[in-house]
């Protein structure tokens, strides 16, 4: 099977969670699959209100398989307290499932997935999605926002304000944790601005 045909094929006939979390091990949609341990699929409640989506899986989540076990995940689960969100009540997963990587030494360091790799992946978190059937969706950061939202929907220029989207009734995009982590001497800021963008989506949720 060709890679650019995506995952489609792989999707399997019955869509819940746990079929869907088994066939994706066996996902040769793109190419990312061959240097990944394995493929990482979403955590969470079958019937979570809030769904979190991410970019991609990181060094620690392609080792143990699951999403936002890394220091970004400590970060996201700190925010989500602040913001009032259940965390046990939120599904997190990432708009491509293969840990993408380049060697540095004896490290391997991430690598932001091309557009066609982002595109081939797609039908996964778009299954997630129709199975979970989320009140709120909240892209973290530029790969996620493009995913769920089209290229017209930009972290810098939509955060903070709630989206229209078919995905579910309430949608948002927001920085991606590994971002406020890299921030340097505006990490505290840009956490704050985090923290108030997941706070307006879980004010949406309560009204």
């Amino acid at each position: 099977m060709m890679a650019e045909e995506g995952a489609s094929a792989y999707l399997p006939e019955r869509r819940s969670l746990k079929a869907l979390r088994e066939a994706v091990q066996d996902c040769r949609g793109c190419d990312l699959y061959r240097d990944a341990t394995q493929a990482v699929f979403g955590e969470g409640p079958a019937k979570a209100r809030l769904m979190l989506v991410g970019e991609t899986p990181g060094d620690r989540e392609d080792i143990e398989g699951e999403p936002f076990v890394g220091p970004a995940g400590g970060l996201l689960r700190k925010a989500l307290i602040a913001a009032g969100i259940e965390v046990d009540d939120t599904y997190l997963t990432n708009a491509v499932k293969h840990f993408k990587w380049r060697p540095q030494g004896k490290r391997r360091l991430h690598q932001t997935p091309r557009v066609g790799e982002m595109n081939a992946c797609h039908p996964w978190v778009a299954a997630e999605v129709a199975a979970v059937k989320p009140e709120a969706i909240v892209a973290l950061g530029a790969t996620a926002a493009r995913s769920l939202f089209g290229s017209e929907v930009k972290v810098t220029k939509d955060r903070g304000t709630l989206l229209e989207s078919d995905l579910a009734p309430l949608a948002a995009v927001t920085a991606h944790p590994s971002a406020i982590l890299r921030a340097g001497d505006d990490r505290e800021a840009a956490y704050e601005a985090f923290v108030a963008d997941l706070k307006l989506v879980a004010e949406a949720m309560s009204a």
